[in-house]
């Protein structure tokens, strides 16, 4: 009889525990373009231990970068689908499902960093998280991508007539690309994880990027020559996909968005020094430095002042006059 008993109670046992779920562990891919050395990739696995410690290990995020799991506008198209819940990439790659973060993309529109965050981090900033939205994407903050200068294989860049018929690679932003086709240069739209080889082969003459992906990318291996231009400032944007955001329960996600400030604040201010790193090691690998001149930069200016009024007809002028505004104040 006392067996029997015990068998009932130990049945008994065994079928509330199964009726009791064990504490679920929500598990999150987060992939991107940038090398493993780049300091928004570091800051990416920051995040990732910072969530996990939060949440006391509940909230699992795996990184994937140096497009481990695709280039930058496969990236987009799988956050968006759903396949990824998380992405960190170039903010270009993101303007052709949201146009109006082209507003934030204009040539020599920012005078500094401080500037530059102070209007992503701001009202401006704001009205693009809801276009994002729109989209299906929830923006999780800005990252530095950094001012974009040009390297090629050609010649050296000192002066617009140096920049005329070279072929340089340009991210997939009509913006980019119609200033260089305005300086006179023959831009090509490609994918960031097919630039290495078409620069060894010979299939462009150049490119233009940041000095921390130009080093961390090891284009110094392909190209001679760099000049200082600065023609855009540049992000990087965190995005999720909004599905799976809003399945998160209101402390998920706060402790989601804590975990990615700290790890966004860190990468900014990493930023300056990365980019003070990486043109000194671009010159020790034997790259030519050109220094841009005051003349050169108002020439390039000049030559690319009707980009924005396009951009004014394609996304609508409020925005853009609102960025000018934002940038306008000291």
């Amino acid at each position: 009889m006392k067996t029997s008993i015990r068998s009932v109670v130990w049945t008994i046992v065994a079928v509330l525990a199964a009726a009791v779920p064990a504490h679920a562990q929500t598990k999150w891919r987060l992939a991107g373009n940038f090398a493993t050395e780049h300091s928004s990739s570091v800051a990416m696995n920051m995040f990732r231990d910072e969530l996990a410690k939060a949440s006391g290990g509940s909230f699992v995020v795996e990184v994937f970068p140096a497009m481990q799991l695709g280039g930058a506008a496969e990236n987009v198209q799988n956050v968006r689908a759903g396949t990824l819940q998380m992405i960190w990439v170039g903010m270009a790659f993101l303007s052709r499902t949201v146009p109006e973060l082209e507003a934030i993309s204009l040539p020599f529109q920012f005078d500094s960093r401080e500037q530059a965050f102070r209007v992503v981090d701001g009202p401006v900033g704001q009205l693009l998280d809801a276009k994002l939205g729109e989209k299906g994407l929830v923006s999780l903050g800005f990252l530095e991508l950094g001012a974009r200068h040009v390297t090629n294989s050609k010649r050296a860049i000192t002066s617009l007539d140096d920049l005329k018929g070279l072929k340089i690679r340009m991210q997939p932003n009509e913006t980019h690309l119609a200033t260089f086709r305005a300086l006179g240069a023959n831009p090509v739209a490609m994918d960031i994880k097919e630039l290495y080889s078409a620069m060894q082969q010979g299939v462009v003459d150049g490119q233009e990027n940041p000095f921390s992906v130009i080093n961390a990318s090891r284009y110094f291996e392909v190209q001679k020559y760099v000049a200082n231009t600065g023609h855009f400032f540049d992000f990087i944007n965190v995005v999720a996909n909004k599905r799976a955001y809003d399945a998160l329960t209101p402390p998920q996600q706060k402790m989601l968005r804590d975990s990615m400030a700290k790890a966004l604040a860190w990468q900014r201010t990493r930023a300056q020094a990365e980019e003070n790193e990486s043109i000194a090691e671009i010159k020790k690998r034997g790259m030519t430095w050109n220094e841009v001149s005051p003349q050169f930069r108002d020439q390039m200016r000049k030559g690319s002042a009707g980009v924005v009024e396009d951009v004014k007809k394609r996304i609508g002028a409020d925005l853009v006059n609102r960025v000018a505004a934002e940038t306008a104040k000291r």
